[in-house]
């Protein structure tokens, strides 16, 4: 028999693979509950107006589960979306970059359903990568570089510092 964090778990995935990945925006009627709160997105309508916008500016837009980690009714998830910038995002231009930007999202469950969301994405990075602002950018410290190299291998950052 499944917990309730393994059935939180398994909803939450799921609903990601549908709605974000197979852009399938009717499927909120089987995963959202229905008194569903939005905390991104501010309605359940908002949530699917900019999934709408992500899928017309990035059509192969692909989002891929890096962590995920339940605890009673909360699933809170770290993920990555890849894509191509192909159409308008917010009134920019297709600029046929490639975006790979880092997004956290919290879920709570409720009777094996979503009834609230909230999310955090890396917009300055997601930015820079549209418009193609890495080159100009600034070398970045050794210490900078160090901790991008570290959290890119998985070993983790302790911010103390040593005497």
């Amino acid at each position: 028999m499944k917990t309730t964090e393994q059935q939180n778990i398994e909803t939450v995935t799921a609903f990601i693979d549908s709605f974000w990945n197979r852009s399938d925006f009717d499927s909120t009627q089987e995963f959202l509950s229905e008194d569903y709160r939005e905390l991104a997105y501010q309605s359940r309508e908002g949530l699917i107006q900019f999934a709408g916008k992500i899928l017309e500016a990035f059509p192969d837009k692909v989002y891929r589960v890096e962590e995920i980690v339940a605890q009673d009714d909360k699933v809170l998830v770290r993920m990555t979306v890849k894509g191509t910038h192909q159409g308008v995002f917010f009134g920019t231009a297709p600029t046929g970059n490639v975006i790979d930007v880092t997004l956290y999202r919290q879920y709570r469950l409720d009777g094996g359903k979503i009834a609230e969301h909230r999310g955090w994405i890396d917009m300055v990075t997601m930015w820079s990568q549209i418009k193609g602002f890495s080159q100009g950018l600034p070398q970045r410290s050794s210490r900078t570089s160090s901790i991008r190299r570290n959290r890119e291998q998985n070993v983790p950052y302790l911010s103390a510092r040593r005497p």
